[in-house]
């Protein structure tokens, strides 16, 4: 299993070959999405017709939902780096769904996520 950012999402929307070709390499059946990611794209939606397209879309990606054992991990996670990094929440939400089920997390902005040692960036 891959964990795709919601950047890698917006350039899939948005046709970019190269997206499509890495994601295609990983397998597209092994990409997964958080469920901060779903929300945060939806967020995009212009209308009521471009919010079910995007629903859509998303529903084609296995989605791993936010629950206690995430949460420990992001409780860890700002503990450790609240004061030195100053992350953001939904960015180490995802951050911590890939930590837990330790698996990578594809993203087009490694520089919020590059002093995570537990997490293995694409």
């Amino acid at each position: 299993m891959v964990l795709i950012d919601t950047n890698i999402l917006i350039e899939i929307i948005r046709h970019n070959a190269n997206i499509i070709e890495k994601c295609d390499a990983l397998g597209v059946d092994n990409l997964a999405i958080s469920s901060i990611s779903y929300v945060e794209f939806l967020v995009g939606s212009r209308d009521k017709q471009d919010l079910y397209r995007n629903m859509k879309f998303l529903n084609k990606f296995r989605q791993i939902a936010v629950d206690e054992n995430i949460n420990d991990t992001l409780i860890s996670i700002f503990e450790n780096y609240s004061l030195s990094h100053r992350p953001s929440i939904p960015d180490m939400l995802i951050a911590a769904t890939a930590i837990y089920y330790k698996t990578p997390l594809y993203t087009l902005n490694s520089k919020d996520f590059i002093y995570l040692a537990d997490l293995t960036l694409i």
